[in-house]
């Protein structure tokens, strides 16, 4: 089912003058949707009200999640992508003091995974693109995602599911659409994302919900690619597909490990309800 809406009227553009497409002025969710509810809206929600904020795009959130809320419901079961931009400007970098955002939904199939990345886990492709670094964008789910465009084109091969990506100084930072984690004896390692990547929802729920609930230690800081191929199991997440682990990266293989299958099995409880 496909399904469009802008600012909570069914439609099928925005005006070409609208700063998300001139600027990519904006913000972005992407919501997994079961049985007509948004899953981990909560979260998505606190990620969205820290990013306008930030940005200072001016943004009634009540009625927004009333919109979502409607939106999921209408759409049953896939995906919703929530968009909110700055609103119609006129030429030049400077916002309009009066704009009024843009709020655009899409909805759209559920993607078809297969089970086996999963259970099995996935080739990790090592993209040549760097994350630039950019601490007042730095966490935020905005809409310049053209290092992830440029990462994404350099595979074609089905054997890599997921890209890493680094930074400019070569520390690890995520997955092209995805966060990353390390476990090294027993403690959980993920990226200091203050200077770039994106603070996902998923990354976000296993910090603050299932870490804590195995009584996981984690730590959260700067990651060097040697502590990467030096990890005993490595897994990627994100608010779609849950938790797959890493089999592979270059010369360098893993197993999926009894941290991983442990953190699967509390995710898979903890967000069957929300």
């Amino acid at each position: 089912m496909s399904l469009c809406r802008v600012n909570g009227q069914p439609a099928e553009g925005v005006p070409v003058r609208d700063r998300g497409l001139a600027y990519g002025d904006g913000l972005f969710e992407t919501m997994r949707v079961q049985a007509g509810q948004p899953k981990l809206f909560e979260r998505h929600l606190q990620r969205l009200e820290h990013g306008v904020g930030r940005l200072r795009i001016p943004c009634d959130l009540d009625r927004l999640a009333l919109e979502v809320r409607l939106f999921a419901a209408e759409l049953g079961e896939g995906v919703a992508k929530l968009i909110v931009t700055r609103g119609i400007g006129e030429r030049g970098y400077a916002p309009n003091a009066g704009a009024e955002p843009t709020r655009i939904l899409l909805g759209s199939a559920s993607p078809s995974y297969p089970a086996h990345y999963a259970q099995d886990g996935i080739g990790l492709y090592p993209c040549a693109t760097r994350l630039a670094e950019q601490p007042v964008l730095a966490g935020l789910k905005h809409l310049n995602r053209l290092e992830q465009v440029m990462a994404r084109a350099e595979w074609t091969d089905p054997a890599y599911a997921e890209g890493l990506m680094r930074d400019l100084g070569g520390r690890v930072i995520e997955g092209v659409f995805s966060n990353l984690f390390l476990v090294c004896e027993g403690r959980l390692l993920t990226a200091d994302l203050s200077r770039c990547g994106v603070a996902g929802v998923m990354r976000a729920h296993i910090i603050e919900h299932a870490a804590p609930a195995l009584g996981l230690p984690l730590e959260i800081r700067d990651l060097e690619y040697e502590e990467l191929l030096a990890a005993d199991e490595v897994f990627m997440c994100n608010s779609l597909y849950g938790i797959w682990p890493v089999h592979s990266l270059d010369a360098r293989r893993w197993s999926p490990g009894a941290v991983t299958r442990k953190l699967q099995a509390v995710l898979a409880d903890s967000t069957s309800g929300t």
